[in-house]
């Protein structure tokens, strides 16, 4: 007569950690929910092998998330008798109730938990880029490695026991991630760089996905991976938080705010010919990118469960660490700056004031405040579409817009792109200017365009022009602007263009100021599939990849093709010098793994300005 019982231990990392407890055998198939416990599956017997059965082992949702070690111990008359099992990794479930993690939506658990790519937003409000990210979570070694970061972390590394027993908590397991994410103040995954020097790594906008990035880093015995900003950081925690079964998706914030001082105002400087000066600790990034994930605060009050702000991008120190949150999207909205984590910082990037100032040696000439400019969007991927999802309600409130200072009572103006620059193409827009007074005026219009890091103050001017214009009294009168191709065909990736433009009353001196930040729409990679309503798992199929050269210029650089599930290796081709308007055309073979819907996407980094051309296609494959 034997009495089983199954012996389960976490899978130590070092030898000198690892947790053991029993699992008891239960005779009934329907295993209480509060405990570990195994059972055999009645009517389960193999006639064929029929001294063979299938053991069970039922795991409670307030399970630690590791790796196990599973053994079965049988005792018997003659003695106890032993056989490894082998390991097992246990994750955070959100298709259970009881779990902390749990979302009841099936389209939504599809979406931010088993979706393997995604899609970044950049740009600007206006002019929204897309940019494509393999998440890669079901890829080759990346649930191991995920598994090691926890291990590896500061808190592991100072207290084991205490670390394994708070794995409970997605809260607690977020907060590790989210500092492991950066190398600031451990082994961490990234090291981010915004000095434009990439010499030394990888340029952070040659990621195509996290897998690349997380198997270097524990192949190097996790030395930090060079470089990373924001969307690199962001889409390499959203992997790991969905390989750990947590609810996960990438939301971009445009124009948002880096609030220094903590007063919730961000001041901007200008030169009375309407140069951005760079001024100041704050600023305003035209787009950051960050993570939601998915959870229960049973550390708060009711009402805020749901989507979590979590953004490992370092900023600012949080409980001793670069990282930042989790703290509820509905507490940044209702200013609950006292309850955890980080909601003052959060709160003001997407809410703080921008006040203007136009300064001369020193003092200043006028100034206004801007209510609405910071966090004018704030956006995710749409549930199954590609389409940006506005979801600025659930951070802010609706404000009204509040001007004052010294602005010119007797003058208007206005700034407007008369369409979205497209590179290649010579950028035109308008001035409006008006008079608003019953005397007539002659004004001096002074235009300046400088190149703009998405995260920095404007740099060097790339465009300027100033007009001497008389109006009569109530006169307004549009005034056409066109900058050339050739005067920015050295803006470099991700960055944009400052346009101000100040309107100077030569009577009175009185002076007002128009601006605006736009970026300028690259061209894209088109990738063409034939037959794509009958692409089949496990058949080989071929893909078209098509790039015409818009600059007025010759190019070359790398065309590289990736695809999680798709794709085994990356396609790399190497694109020979390219005149203007001739076109390149590649095939690439691709067999998919599984069916579901996936995607294909497609970079070329140009070798003579660094410009890095995308293009992406979702596919639907078929079972086979």
């Amino acid at each position: 007569m034997y009495a089983p019982l199954i012996t389960s231990a976490f899978l130590p990392f070092s030898p000198a950690d690892g947790l053991c407890f029993d699992i008891p055998f239960i005779l009934s198939n329907k295993p209480p929910k509060s405990q570990w416990t195994a059972y055999f599956q009645q009517g389960m017997v193999d006639p064929i092998h029929p001294y063979e059965a299938t053991v069970w082992v039922v795991s409670p949702a307030t399970a630690l998330v590791g790796v196990y070690q599973l053994q079965l111990l049988l005792r018997s008359s003659s003695g106890p008798h032993s056989c490894r099992v082998g390991p097992f990794t246990l994750l955070c479930n959100p298709w259970c109730p009881a779990d902390s993690v749990w979302l009841p939506d099936e389209s939504m658990r599809e979406e931010y938990v088993k979706n393997d790519f995604g899609l970044l937003y950049q740009g600007t409000a206006k002019n929204i880029i897309f940019r494509p990210w393999g998440f890669d979570q079901y890829e080759r070694g990346v649930l191991d490695i995920c598994m090691m970061l926890l291990q590896v972390s500061n808190e592991h590394k100072k207290d084991w026991k205490r670390d394994y027993a708070k794995r409970s908590d997605p809260v607690y397991i977020s907060r590790v991630v989210s500092a492991m994410i950066n190398c600031n103040d451990d082994c961490g995954v990234l090291q981010g760089n915004w000095s434009e020097d990439y010499n030394a790594g990888v340029h952070p906008s040659a990621w195509t996905g996290s897998g690349d990035i997380l198997r270097q880093w524990a192949q190097s015995h996790f030395k930090p991976v060079k470089y990373g900003q924001c969307w690199v950081f962001a889409g390499v925690m959203c992997t790991v938080m969905r390989a750990l079964g947590i609810p996960s998706r990438i939301v971009t914030g445009f124009n948002s705010a880096h609030d220094t001082n903590g007063n919730l105002v961000i001041e901007e400087y200008y030169s009375e010919a309407g140069e951005k000066l760079p001024q100041g600790r704050d600023s305003i990034w035209n787009f950051h990118v960050w993570v939601e994930c998915w959870m229960k605060r049973g550390d708060l009050g009711a009402g805020f469960d749901g989507w979590q702000v979590l953004d490992p991008t370092p900023q600012e120190r949080s409980g001793g660490a670069y990282r930042c949150g989790p703290a509820p999207v509905r507490a940044v909205l209702e200013r609950r700056i006292s309850m955890p984590y980080d909601i003052p910082f959060i709160y003001a990037e997407v809410n703080a004031d921008v006040c203007v100032f136009m300064v001369c040696q020193g003092k200043v000439l006028t100034s206004a405040v801007d209510t609405e400019r910071v966090g004018t969007l704030i956006c995710t991927k749409s549930l199954g579409s590609n389409r940006p999802q506005d979801i600025t309600s659930t951070y802010k409130h609706c404000k009204c817009v509040c001007i004052f200072g010294s602005t010119a009572g007797g003058l208007s103006v206005g700034l407007h792109l008369c369409k979205v620059p497209v590179i290649g193409e010579n950028i035109t827009f308008s001035v409006t200017v008006t008079n608003k007074e019953n005397i007539r005026k002659s004004v001096r219009e002074l235009v300046n365009a400088q190149e703009k890091s998405y995260n920095f103050s404007p740099s060097h001017t790339l465009w300027e022009a100033q007009n001497l214009i008389q109006l009569a009294p109530h006169e307004s009168k549009i005034l056409k602007h066109q900058i050339s191709s050739s005067q920015y065909a050295a803006l470099r990736d991700n960055h944009l263009v400052n346009l101000a433009v100040v309107l100077m009353d030569v009577a009175s001196q009185e002076r007002v100021l128009a601006s605006e930040e736009f970026n300028i729409t690259s061209p894209i990679i088109k990738i063409r599939i034939e037959n794509e309503d009958a692409i089949v798992a496990c058949n080989c199929q071929v893909a078209m990849v098509k790039f015409t050269n818009p600059f007025s210029v010759a190019v070359n650089g790398v065309l590289t093709l990736a695809g999680a599930g798709l794709l085994e290796d990356k396609a790399l081709f190497r694109v020979v010098l390219l005149k203007p308007g001739e076109t390149v055309e590649n095939a690439v073979k691709f067999t998919p793994k599984l069916a579901g819907v996936k995607m294909l996407h497609a970079n070329l980094t140009m070798n003579n300005n660094g410009a890095v051309i995308r293009g992406f296609k979702t596919i639907t494959v078929l079972p086979g």
